[in-house]
């Protein structure tokens, strides 16, 4: 049994979910994990210099709880949900795969290390602040939060991710979302033939 664990990263508002959530219903046998769902209490969440809570960086999240999320799946594939495979992975037999999208998940190294393949998209500034502003967040952005607090932490952020992150596949997020997927799924696409072709041989030996 084989897993291939796919990576979604990048800036906030920058189409992360959009593109996980079509790859997790084109993608038999797979599974989505988003980083989001692992905030943790409001109430533990520091208030910086900056005066503004501090939800964009790492110690805002529980890696603990979503680590041991990725570890079970990965020692246990049988509890995947699986989907009806797509005509051209029909015959995906034995290879799962997991795909997490987050805007930090570059960001910490035991994550990182489990990924064979990671994309990252991202928007420039103006966009990223339109798109922002037009979603409703619980809590609400304070005044000022994105250029006080959101968008200096996505620089610091990525620049962090650049200096220690190698093999990334970076994406423009203003492209259509069309042709992101396409891109994306089909380079998944030959990602798992490799595993298929490697898994085929291990077993020829056995």
């Amino acid at each position: 049994m084989k897993t291939l664990i796919v990576g979604i990263g990048g800036m906030t508002n920058g189409g992360k979910t959009t593109l996980a959530c079509r790859l997790k219903k084109a993608l038999p046998n797979s599974f989505l994990l988003c980083q989001d769902t692992f905030f943790k209490a409001d109430s533990e969440v520091e208030v910086g210099e900056d005066g503004f809570q501090q939800y964009d960086v790492i110690t805002a999240l529980d890696m603990e709880a979503m680590m041991n999320t990725v570890y079970a799946w990965m020692k246990n594939m049988t509890a995947v949900h699986t989907e009806q495979a797509a005509p051209v992975l029909s015959e995906n037999k034995g290879l799962y795969i997991l795909v997490i999208e987050g805007f930090l998940i570059y960001n910490y190294k035991p994550l990182n290390d489990v990924f064979n393949l990671r994309y990252y998209l991202s928007i420039p500034y103006e966009e990223c602040k339109g798109r922002r502003h037009s979603r409703v967040y619980n809590p609400p952005d304070p005044p000022g939060y994105f250029d006080g607090h959101v968008w200096p932490m996505y620089l610091k952020n990525r620049k962090e991710m650049e200096e220690k992150v190698a093999n990334i596949i970076y994406l423009d997020g203003t492209n259509p979302p069309e042709e992101l997927f396409a891109r994306v799924y089909e380079n998944i696409l030959k990602e798992v033939q490799r595993l298929q072709v490697n898994l085929l041989q291990h077993r020829s030996m056995l």
